[in-house]
């Protein structure tokens, strides 16, 4: 018996989100008594860190350039058998959701999706939010073998243990179905799913050539921007910026909604954020009633000012 992490490094390098399912695994390892396994496929610089997060041991299937969810599939239901692996464990990312439904049908496993609890004792039941976060389900997973995805930002990766050596794992690769031809993705920036600071603008911007002010608060804080809806479908903004309920869900620690109004699509996708601040000039905006402070006026004045303020403050730190 163990638990199996996959931790995902699509771009050569162990995402945050990966660290979070392994801190997890860990978790759930110590409450079993079992062992904590993560595994990654393909270049993972670092992975010899991973230990550092509670597991005990590292593997690597090397000879894998491109990802592929049924190769991806098979090589960890493959090592899930080879550890012995009862439970599996992926973060709920893009790349975790398209996994663990194949790696569940390959393990015959009961499955459970964007949990946010360990287990009960005695028992395997786990929460997950549903009805946007404003209720939480309790799940029982009854079979012998187990998956499930850890909503993002819930268990922090905590420094437990120390690095541990990298092993190869043997495993038959099958031939993919798939040819990549070539790959976009966006650099420089935490992934909003991923991202503890959030600075998000709408509407009230009037136009793109003023988000300018946007993305110096986001850099001062070093947080992630994001939109509304309505921003990304008129093309002010790129639409893998747009959170809320048609877009990505997140749950930052802070969330910095600027000129939204707060329509309930929006606040569904962000109102598992720890803190909300809402800057509007409109006293009456919906969003308001969601936030945990509310700044009343200018955008484009108020903006300046905080970010302003930050930079001051940020350089009597240094």
């Amino acid at each position: 018996m163990a638990i199996l992490v996959f931790a995902e490094s699509l771009t050569g390098k162990i995402k945050k989100s990966a660290l979070e399912a392994v801190a997890y695994g860990h978790k759930l390892a110590a409450q079993l008594g079992t062992a904590c396994i993560a595994l990654t496929i393909g270049k993972a610089e670092g992975a010899d860190e991973i230990g550092q997060y509670g597991a005990s041991k590292v593997l690597n299937v090397a000879g894998v350039t491109s990802f592929d969810s049924q190769v991806f599939a098979s090589i960890i239901q493959q090592v899930a058998d080879q550890v012995g692996a009862d439970t599996v464990v992926f973060a709920h990312s893009s790349t975790g959701k398209s996994l663990a439904g194949r790696v569940a049908i390959k393990l015959n496993a009961g499955i459970v999706s964007a949990v946010t609890s360990l287990p009960q004792a005695g028992t395997f039941q786990v929460n997950k939010n549903v009805f946007s976060g404003k209720g939480i389900a309790i799940y029982e997973l009854s079979s012998a073998k187990k998956v499930i995805t850890i909503s993002g930002n819930t268990f922090r990766p905590e420094v437990v243990g120390s690095n541990v050596a990298v092993e190869s794992a043997s495993v038959q690769i099958p031939a993919a179905k798939i040819t990549v031809k070539s790959l976009s993705t966006v650099e420089g920036t935490v992934p909003l799913p991923e991202a503890d600071l959030v600075v998000s603008a709408g509407r009230g911007m009037k136009g793109p050539e003023n988000w300018g002010i946007v993305e110096d608060l986001a850099k001062v804080l070093g947080a992630t921007t994001a939109c509304s809806r309505p921003v990304a479908d008129i093309h002010w903004r790129p639409h893998h910026e747009h959170v809320g309920q048609t877009g990505v869900a997140i749950k930052p620690t802070l969330y910095i909604a600027i000129g939204i109004s707060g329509a309930i699509q929006h606040l569904a996708g962000v109102n598992q954020s720890k803190v909300i601040v809402v800057i509007n000039k409109d006293p009456e905006a919906p969003f308001f009633k969601a936030a945990d402070y509310g700044i009343v006026g200018d955008l484009f004045e108020v903006v300046p000012k905080i970010t302003e303020a930050l930079r001051k403050f940020k350089a009597g730190q240094n």
